[in-house]
């Protein structure tokens, strides 16, 4: 393919991502895989640019586009040497217009530069969230204390937590370590996460929004498989996940329960006031995963992030009702926006005066409330708001 024909192609894929996101279709890295499965005439370097022009002009782009087109121009204020490739040349764009606009560029939607401006969130805090995400690793404690040796790449070791950092697009699910569960995929501010549950051998322990259970596998290790595990999800596809990651890390969960939305204390009252500790890994905007999902923040308006705020209030109560006294809750969100976060938990704590906030003992962040912020400007990891809150004995 030429330069040019790979603009083309990109602004295709980019007219797909933009109705989906307005319509709330398959994400863009599908629309992307679906685009190359249906011209593979595209090669391997064509693949590649292709793939950094559409998240490239994602990233450029604040409010969502009105064409893919505009994404693209967008995407040459930055790159000005896009230009030259709307050049009307066969399978290339056409010629730029007269008056043709770019599309706007900024962090996000208007209304939602609003929402983190009112967090207390910076320019480079939130211009930083559009960067590229680089690849962490949790090594599994349940296999081994210490990093493979036989590892294709060293990495970084990531401070406060057994882990280490690759370069964007390091293939680690090809690597032995990993097929062998050495090693797992997690986001240092995951790790960070877990670490602040404080979970011990012998506990009950149960997370409550366990997902596809990244988190969960990072809770056995820290638990030694000693003690009562429990991953609950009203996801029944992403629950389905665990037990296939759990045999290959060597994870001991005692159970899975699926949750039905509004009735989750009936699948749960087999540990109604005993657990030790609870997670709430609570659904959110994700304003902190930007650097990996860039174009969720066109997903999202205020009508969503209102639900999101009803859930995440929701889960602290069932929460609640989970642990038995001297017991704990920790609280995550990827967002970093102050209602899903520090608002939150303020509003529990003054609604629940028999709970007390304690210091999550993190290496990394900056006090947020009654919580710590993680963000990927001052920390380098997704952006975070992690806290731990304690019933009174």
């Amino acid at each position: 393919m030429t330069p040019a024909a790979r603009v083309q192609a990109a602004i295709e894929i980019l007219d797909g991502v933009i109705a989906a996101a307005r319509h709330n279709g398959a994400p863009a890295d599908r629309l992307v895989a679906e685009w190359f499965r249906t011209h593979r005439f595209a090669g391997s370097k064509d693949k590649r640019a292709i793939r950094e022009h559409v998240y490239d002009a994602i990233r450029a782009c604040g409010p969502v586009p009105q064409t893919g087109r505009a994404a693209m121009l967008g995407l040459a204020e930055e790159q000005p040497e896009l230009r030259e490739l709307f050049d009307g040349s066969q399978y290339g764009p056409a010629a730029i217009g007269e008056g043709e606009e770019p599309a706007e560029g900024g962090v996000a939607p208007e209304w939602l530069e609003d929402r983190l401006i009112a967090s207390d969130n910076s320019q480079d805090d939130a211009e930083a969230l559009l960067g590229r995400a680089p690849l962490d690793v949790r090594i599994n404690t349940l296999k081994t204390d210490t990093a493979p040796a036989d590892l294709p790449e060293a990495g970084e070791p990531l401070p406060g937590v057994k882990g280490l950092r690759f370069p964007t697009g390091t293939q680690i699910a090809a690597w032995k370590a990993y097929e062998d569960g050495l090693i797992e995929v997690q986001d240092h501010g995951s790790q960070l996460a877990c670490m602040a549950v404080g979970a011990q051998p012998g506990e009950t322990v149960i997370d409550l929004c366990a997902g596809a259970g990244g988190k969960t596998l990072a809770l056995a290790a820290a638990m030694a498989n000693e003690g009562t595990l429990v991953a609950a999800d009203t996801d029944r596809r992403r629950l389905s996940q665990l037990g296939p990651r759990a045999e290959r890390a060597g994870a001991r969960i005692a159970a899975e329960v699926l949750l039905d939305p509004g009735k989750e204390l009936e699948a749960l009252a087999e540990w109604e006031g005993k657990a030790d500790r609870v997670l709430v890994d609570a659904p959110c905007s994700g304003t902190g995963t930007w650097r990996r999902n860039p174009e969720a923040r066109w997903r999202l308006d205020e009508r969503e992030l209102s639900r999101l705020v009803k859930v995440q209030s929701h889960l602290l109560e069932i929460a609640s009702k989970l642990v038995k006294p001297g017991g704990s809750i920790t609280y995550v969100t990827c967002s970093l926006l102050d209602e899903e976060g520090a608002q939150q938990v303020e509003k529990f704590l003054a609604a629940n005066p028999d709970w007390q906030a304690q210091d999550p003992g993190l290496p990394l962040g900056t006090a947020r409330g009654p919580g710590v912020r993680l963000l990927p400007s001052r920390d380098g990891t997704d952006g975070f708001f992690i806290a731990r809150i304690a019933k009174a004995c």
